[in-house]
């Protein structure tokens, strides 16, 4: 069980990430990536992945487990700016926080210590010249197939996410966004209880905490090990289904031509519930509903469902479209490869 404590001067400092952090999705994908969990929402990025994959795996194999500690190191608060800003934060880790985190890894968690093929953790450990620069280039080679080409994706999940959890901010403040939490994180008050492999206290003493939705993160949710670290809870977006044939095939775009349809879409603007998209565009509850189903089929709106009530968001490619940008095409593009 993991217990995040808070003073009220915590709840002041409850924030939302400004969208998903490369480096989390990065090192959370690669536990995926080892496991069949999940079929509907990794299972054909899986099979994808691992067949562009080469040699990458094997320092990272050694790096993270597949239950238990990775190091914090992977995952730098300064990933939430981007890929080369966490990535240049890993690379100027102290070499001492680099050997501590990496016999924590080679112990394990109440485990014998952990095998390490050719001396790959000793090596990281050692701090030779240009260590934690093949660790860099390695991760961001992952990064750039099993990652950067499901981006849109991620985003617009992460995108659906945040909007359902201002929502909940904006109607009752910081306790009524960490009661909407996925249901493995429970909320009472004063503390926040999450299930947990291990048992874990976490008092934030007046530093707030970030909330981070994760694309590839997965019944669990996630804090780093050190206390002292900035406080980050990352947690697991909500999942559709699995994507409609339609997504995949094209032609539904087609079918979004019209006054109606293109007025629903702006309607949604940073999010909105099937009923206040009949009010905003005049039509029938069922005709927004059947309306938004079809955005959502050609991978321009993420839905997600919240109790009752479901919220529609835009997602990159719907913002592309009517904006009019030529990027629209390229976005379409790359949803039919991943299928969002």
């Amino acid at each position: 069980m993991l217990r995040i404590h808070f003073t009220g001067n915590d709840l002041g400092g409850v924030r939302m990430a400004a969208g998903p952090d490369p480096l989390w999705e990065t090192i959370l994908s690669f536990h995926r990536i080892r496991d069949r969990r999940g079929p509907l929402v990794y299972g054909e990025w899986r099979g994808e992945t691992r067949s562009k994959l080469k040699g990458e795996t094997s320092l990272l194999s050694a790096l993270v487990p597949q239950r238990g500690y990775f190091p914090d190191f992977l995952t730098p608060a300064q990933g939430r700016f981007g890929m080369d800003a966490g990535l240049e934060a890993l690379r100027a880790t102290p070499s001492e926080r680099v050997r501590a985190e990496l016999a924590l890894v080679a112990a394990g968690t109440g485990r014998p210590a952990r095998k390490d093929p050719g001396g790959r953790l000793a090596t990281l450990a050692d701090g030779g010249p240009g260590c934690l620069g093949h660790l860099v280039d390695t991760i961001r080679t992952y990064h750039r197939v099993a990652v950067e080409p499901y981006w849109p994706r991620i985003r617009a999940r992460v995108d659906a996410d945040r909007a359902l959890r201002g929502r909940a901010l904006l109607d009752g403040g910081a306790g009524r966004l960490l009661a909407t939490l996925p249901p493995m994180v429970r909320w009472n008050g004063t503390v926040l209880e999450a299930d947990y492999p291990v048992e874990r206290e976490l008092r934030l003493d007046g530093r707030g905490l970030l909330l981070q939705p994760s694309f590839f993160c997965r019944s669990t949710a996630v804090v780093q090990r050190d206390p002292a670290l900035p406080p980050v809870l990352v947690y697991p977006v909500t999942h559709s289904d699995a994507p409609a044939a339609a997504e995949r095939g094209g032609p539904s775009l087609g079918r979004l031509l019209g006054h109606t349809r293109s007025a629903v879409l702006r309607a949604i603007g940073q999010g909105a519930t099937t009923s206040e998209l009949a009010l905003r565009t005049g039509v029938s509850l069922a005709s927004a509903s059947q309306h938004a189903g079809v955005l959502r089929e050609s991978g321009l709106v993420a839905t997600l469902r919240h109790g009752n009530a479901v919220l529609h968001t835009v997602t990159p490619l719907g913002a592309a479209l009517l904006s009019g940008r030529a990027a629209a095409d390229g976005l379409y593009a790359a949803n039919r490869r991943t299928g969002s």
